[in-house]
């Protein structure tokens, strides 16, 4: 019996000293991809997306109104910094965002010329549980650049916002921002007084493979 107890106490330790050496798995992770919990992504990967089908990308002048600048296509693209364990918080630098196709139903306004995405890299932390939070680098903000014309001429709308929060939803690997609010610094009394931007991006993927948020 005292044997078989060496025996198997030394089968334990070996077992043990083996694992100790083979690296522990990356997946877990919060960002994974093939499914919730499957294959870890890895840092420096860029994910990208573009606006989910059938939706648009607003700016509208209030939470509730239908009045500003609407946009059919968006796209955004994020390299992954952090991507530690699920329960934990993964981060990413926002590289990339434009918008295209725009319309404005703003009195006196007749097109949208471009609206550019200002003060890029921003930092983008996901947490476990789906919630996002986009914050500029220190010491700078937020902003778009928008340029309309008008019965009047070309004019350039700037907004400016201290951070942006938004969801993810792994039905479909979207990524969501409802209503997040940008104060106006300059700009014509014909920009619209505040921009409220709402937008909806799927499938949010890295190198074509669906991302999952843990």
């Amino acid at each position: 019996m005292r044997t078989r107890s060496l025996l198997a106490l030394a089968g334990t330790v070996v077992a043990l000293s083996v694992a100790a050496t083979v690296p522990a798995s990356a997946d877990g992770a919060v960002l994974t991809t093939g499914s919730a919990g499957g294959t870890a992504v890895a840092v420096g990967d860029t994910l990208s997306a573009s606006l989910a089908g059938g939706t648009s990308a607003t700016l509208y002048s209030s939470a509730t109104s239908t009045s500003g600048i609407k946009c059919s296509t968006s796209t955004f693209t994020a390299t992954v910094t952090d991507n530690p364990a699920a329960s934990g918080t993964a981060t990413e630098s926002v590289t990339g965002q434009t918008f295209g196709n725009c319309t404005s139903n703003v009195l006196g306004v007749t097109g949208v010329s471009s609206i550019t995405v200002n003060n890029l890299p921003y930092a983008n932390a996901v947490a476990s549980g789906g919630a996002l939070a986009v914050t500029p680098a220190s010491g700078s903000t937020i902003q778009t650049t928008v340029k309309l014309t008008t019965l009047l001429g070309s004019i350039t709308c700037v907004y400016q916002a201290a951070g942006l929060n938004g969801t993810t939803d792994n039905s479909d690997n979207s990524v969501n921002f409802s209503n997040q609010a940008f104060a106006k610094t300059s700009g014509s009394s014909l920009c619209p007084s505040a921009g409220y931007f709402t937008a909806k991006y799927a499938p949010v993927t890295d190198n074509g493979a669906a991302v999952f948020v843990n």
